[in-house]
């Protein structure tokens, strides 16, 4: 049985109160749609329906890697301001116009605080 977005919020909620530059992240895809795992506990989860494929793509976007295929991982390390967008995205329904223009600032958000965080390390 997989861990839904209401049981694994309150270990994302613990991790995103310290701030952090990098966070090692895991994005695994799945029969049921795609789960984004810290340390092997889960964050949030899409399930595998329309809006819910979409908020995976957005997850991805946010993160910085591309969706893995079914069985697949891809890791990532973020900062915990960029991870919080991604959650959040976790959630978002795009086929909702009022929710078009939040989208859009969060995963523009996310880009560059990734960017952000690439810029530091090469100084």
């Amino acid at each position: 049985m997989s861990v839904t977005r209401a049981k694994a919020w309150p270990y994302a909620e613990k991790l995103l109160s310290r701030p952090q530059r990098r966070v090692p992240v895991v994005i695994r895809r799945g029969k049921g749609g795609v789960t984004l795992l810290h340390r092997g506990r889960a964050l949030t989860r899409c399930y595998d329906t329309g809006p819910g494929r979409m908020a995976a793509e957005l997850v991805a976007l946010a993160l910085g890697v591309p969706v893995p295929s079914l069985g697949e991982s891809i890791s990532a390390r973020v900062s915990t301001a960029a991870l919080y967008r991604a959650i959040a995205l976790s959630s978002m329904d795009a086929r909702v116009p009022e929710a078009r223009p939040l989208i859009e600032r969060l995963v523009e958000e996310a880009s560059q605080m990734r960017y952000g965080e690439e810029d530091e390390d090469l100084g």
